[in-house]
């Protein structure tokens, strides 16, 4: 049974342990092992702060830090995703990460976070939403193809700070 629900400040953790698997599995090959390591550490950590930081009351809109969706296949958290209204794209959303632990791979747990995700957005009454992947992560596009994304000709190289530069591409899905 898969269930999906917004994370709370006690899922930290799980969030950390998710994105940390997934991104040695995705990216950790683009990079040097000892910055690899260092990332992927960082990613185990990090979450704490920003899931707290959406509990939080602020004067900022809630919407302008993000939702963070947890999805847990019978009670083991496997995905994640976090939108929030496009800094870039006006009545659209912009699905800022989403991240499934290589242990949920092929199980439909992602499929179901990213449905929910979009129905979400739906709800709160986005056109549509936006993202951005590495263009040389090939199962990341096929799975966005998969789940209604179109690539829409834009591009970007970002730095996830060893100097790198690394092409990505945008998706997107309207309606």
């Amino acid at each position: 049974m898969i269930e999906i629900r917004r994370a709370g400040p006690a899922d930290g953790d799980a969030l950390g342990r998710i994105h940390a698997a997934a991104w040695e599995a995705a990216y950790g090959p683009f990079f040097e092992p000892e910055f690899a390591a260092r990332e992927v550490r960082s990613r185990r950590t990090r979450w704490h702060a920003r899931v707290a930081a959406q509990a939080q009351p602020s004067t900022e809109a809630p919407a302008g830090r993000g939702t963070i969706l947890l999805a847990e296949v019978e009670g083991r958290p496997l995905a994640l995703s976090v939108f929030l209204p496009s800094p870039t794209r006006p009545g659209l959303a912009e699905i800022a990460t989403f991240y499934g632990h290589p242990d949920g791979w092929g199980t439909g747990v992602a499929a179901a976070l990213m449905t929910e995700t979009l129905r979400r957005l739906s709800g709160e009454g986005c056109a549509g939403a936006h993202l951005w992947t590495l263009r040389d992560t090939p199962r990341s596009r096929r799975f966005y193809a998969k789940c209604g994304f179109t690539e829409t000709g834009a591009t970007r190289t970002f730095d996830f700070g060893e100097g790198n530069l690394l092409a990505q591409v945008e998706y997107e899905r309207t309606g």
